[in-house]
């Protein structure tokens, strides 16, 4: 019993892991979106701006998100244990 529960929580780890990966992607696909939208209106025939400061922009995204997430990854892990545990006592 207790290895079963031992491997779905690591199951459930590596679903959680791999969502925020997914959000730091779509963070990503985003922010280039908006990038590209922006210089299609406003710098039609200008330089496109500097690689160092948008890189700066997307590290500073996915550090956001991933300290965001580090914070809240216990509380949800916490809140699936519990609805994992309250399943088994249906049974």
């Amino acid at each position: 019993m207790l290895a079963r529960k031992r491997e779905t929580m690591k199951k459930v780890g590596c679903l959680i892991n791999a969502e925020v990966i997914r959000l730091q992607v779509q963070i990503l696909s985003e922010v280039r979106n908006i990038r590209e939208r922006f210089f299609a209106a406003n710098c039609e025939g200008r330089e496109r701006g500097d690689v160092p400061g948008w890189v700066l922009v997307v590290l500073m995204t996915t550090g956001l998100v991933t300290a965001i997430w580090t914070i809240a990854a216990p509380r949800l892990t916490a809140i699936l244990r519990n609805s994992l545990d309250s399943m088994n006592g249906i049974r």
